[in-house]
């Protein structure tokens, strides 16, 4: 098998489950899995790219479309390029390595313009050509690693005949098993002392003899890491464990601030539920700054260990110059600002307008948010917590005045049916809608075209070597 296909868990062949045999991948659909076609029914499959036959094992049976699992290489795609990372195939991020990144591109575009057309009915608009990444590897300032004494096994490891006596792991979970952890030797997304960091955290952890977690049981001391860095050279550790053991927690905090001194805000948080969220509890400052600072044009950003920030900082001012440009701002309008995260896009634009209100559902990025004005000294903000769904009424308009622009940036689900509703009733001369989801930011438009027309398209790669791509699109109201 060439080396670029080495890593990737094919199936093993289960005689009760049928087969496609030469299968020709044609296309890539909007999730990233490869399609082919057998007797007119679509064929999903991961790991493929166009150009590749392959036999493919079925998992799934649905009426008009089937899901199955490469068997067997039949024929290579001469797009298929080598890999960078020694864990493609098997980690669930970075599914694109194999193909070229102008290739990654076109399939982006192309999943914009097909859920646009196909779930948004939109056939209006300028579509500018996606905005490329300058960065294809170590664009990310955002990791989270989970511990496990369970780590996943390679085929070629469950056939040998060695007794695997370490099984504890530091790494991501295998795409659809959440108790089953990949060992990260090096990951190839997020720039140094990322990888060090966790590496000697985990040899230290081995050393003390601490408990990984058991993602079954719910048990275990150690259990996840995040890193979190900026574009001006700070970094944010913090440390989540699974047993509140003041002794092992101090052990372990020590030890990464005089292993790394470089860390400037360095926390941990004890998380003694059965899910992995630490935005409902305390996170606790060990050393250093509660908080680190991004910079972007002449404005600094406060990132607290709650908040959101776009996890590619370069690209993620290439996003908000877009969303800029299309609110074509001139002085004296009234600006709403929802989903405003740590009020990033709000105070980036509120030198063009008159007044930007923002809203977010978490209560701590929300205090970044105005703290992010006040360092700037920007004085024509306000920020509020609440889910958009309930602040957007006809009483919050009366109080803040009839938005002349939205910018609308939510999380991959889209927006509530009762904000668009809300939109179409106070119908703001301009929406600018900042989606990274492409299918639900087309259903949003669909429900929008009673009374907005789309007017600009601007597709921008946040995640070179993988499906994902962020969209921004200009609604105009209709006269």
């Amino acid at each position: 098998m060439p080396a670029n296909l080495k890593s990737i868990q094919l199936s093993r062949n289960n005689k009760n489950l049928p087969i496609i045999t030469s299968l020709e991948i044609i296309d890539i659909a909007a999730e990233g899995n490869a399609i082919g076609k057998k007797n007119d029914l679509v064929v999903f499959v991961p790991h493929a790219i166009p150009g590749d036959i392959v036999d493919v094992q079925i998992k799934k049976k649905r009426s008009n479309y089937l899901e199955g699992v490469v068997l067997r290489f039949e024929k290579l795609s001469p797009l298929r390029i080598e890999p960078q990372c020694e864990h493609f195939g098997v980690c669930g991020g970075c599914k694109w390595q194999d193909l070229p990144y102008e290739n990654q591109l076109f399939y982006k575009e192309k999943q914009v313009k097909d859920n646009l057309k196909r779930i948004g009915k939109v056939d209006e608009g300028e579509m500018f050509p996606i905005i490329p990444s300058d960065k294809k590897y170590y664009y990310r300032n955002k990791l989270e690693y989970t511990f496990s004494c369970s780590r996943w096994l390679t085929l070629e490891e469950i056939g040998s005949d060695t007794e695997i006596n370490n099984r504890n792991a530091v790494g991501f979970h295998i795409p659809g098993l959440f108790d089953k952890v990949l060992d990260i030797k090096r990951c190839h997304l997020q720039n140094d002392p990322s990888n060090d960091i966790r590496l000697a955290l985990k040899a230290f952890a081995e050393e003390q003899g601490f408990s990984f977690c058991d993602l079954r049981m719910h048990t275990g001391f150690m259990r996840n890491l995040i890193i979190r860095t900026t574009s001006t050279g700070e970094i944010m550790v913090i440390m989540s464990f699974g047993e509140d053991n003041p002794v092992d927690i101090e052990k372990t905090m020590d030890f990464l601030n005089n292993k790394f001194p470089e860390i400037t805000a360095l926390m941990y948080v004890v998380n003694l539920k059965l899910n992995d969220t630490i935005f409902d509890l305390p996170i606790i400052l060990y050393h250093g700054k509660d908080h680190i600072m991004e910079k972007m044009e002449d404005l600094h950003f406060k990132i607290g260990p709650k908040s959101f920030y776009q996890t590619n900082s370069e690209q993620a001012y290439k996003l908000y110059c877009v969303t800029r440009e299309f609110a074509g701002l001139k002085g004296g309008e009234i600006v709403y600002d929802f989903y405003t995260g740590t009020g990033t896009i709000a105070n980036f634009v509120a030198k063009n307008c008159k007044k930007i209100i923002g809203v977010e559902l978490i209560k701590d990025a929300i205090e970044d948010a105005k703290i992010n004005s006040q360092i700037n000294n920007i004085g024509n903000t306000s920020f509020y917590a609440g889910d958009i769904k309930d602040v957007f009424s006809s009483k919050f308009i009366d109080e803040h005045g009839r938005p002349d622009v939205v910018i609308l940036d939510p999380p991959r689900a889209g927006i509530h049916e009762n904000v668009i509703d809300c939109l179409l009733t106070t119908l703001p001369e301009k929406i600018v809608y900042v989606s990274c989801n492409p299918a639900t930011q087309a259903r949003d438009i669909a429900l929008l075209n009673e009374a907005y027309a789309v007017e600009k398209i601007q597709p921008v790669d946040m995640f070179p070597q993988t499906h994902h791509v962020e969209n921004v699109v200009l609604l105009r109201r209709k006269e």
